[in-house]
C-alpha cells in the first residue's frame, strides 16, 4: 500500500514527498558510491516524487558519468535525499528515495520494510553480496 512521505535535508532547505510501498521492499548496494553514502531507498515512479522546495539548493552528481543516474544532495549541509535515472534493466525512468531522509517514516515500518542486496561492487546487480554486515 502506497503511502505519502515527508523528507527533507538536514538544514531544511530542500523538502520532497513521494507515495512510497514500503512493503514492496527497499534495497542496499555494495558499489563502491552505495558503500560510501551508506545508500538505502526505496524505488517509486517519477510521478510519484515530488520536491516541494529546495530545488535552488539542490546539487547533482552524475554517478554514471554519462547522463543516466543522477544523485540528489543538498548544496548547503551535503544529505542525499533521492536520485533520478533512467535504465531499461530496471524498467525505465525511476527515482530511488534515500530512506534515512525521510521525516514521518515511522522506525516499525522500516524494520519491516523487505531488503534486497545488490552486488553491484562486482557488476552482479541482480544477486546479493556474500558479505553485507560492513555496510
Amino acid at each position: 500500500m502506497h503511502t505519502t512521505y515527508h523528507g527533507s535535508c538536514h538544514c531544511g532547505a530542500i523538502a520532497f514527498e513521494a507515495d512510497i510501498d514500503l512493503g514492496s521492499g527497499a534495497s542496499r548496494c555494495n558499489c563502491t558510491l552505495c558503500r560510501k553514502m551508506r545508500n538505502w531507498s526505496a524505488r517509486v515512479a517519477p510521478g510519484d516524487f515530488r520536491l516541494l522546495r529546495g530545488e535552488e539548493k539542490l546539487g547533482l552528481y552524475d554517478a554514471s558519468g554519462k547522463g543516466y543516474l543522477f544523485h540528489g544532495f543538498c548544496s548547503h549541509c551535503g544529505i542525499r535525499l533521492f536520485s533520478r535515472g533512467d535504465l531499461a534493466e530496471l524498467g525505465g525512468a525511476f527515482v530511488t528515495v534515500s530512506l534515512p531522509a525521510l521525516d514521518d517514516a515511522t522506525p516499525e515500518a522500516l524494520i519491516a520494510a523487505p531488503l534486497t542486496w545488490c552486488d553491484g561492487l562486482n557488476n552482479n546487480w541482480w544477486n546479493p553480496p556474500v558479505e553485507t554486515r560492513h555496510l
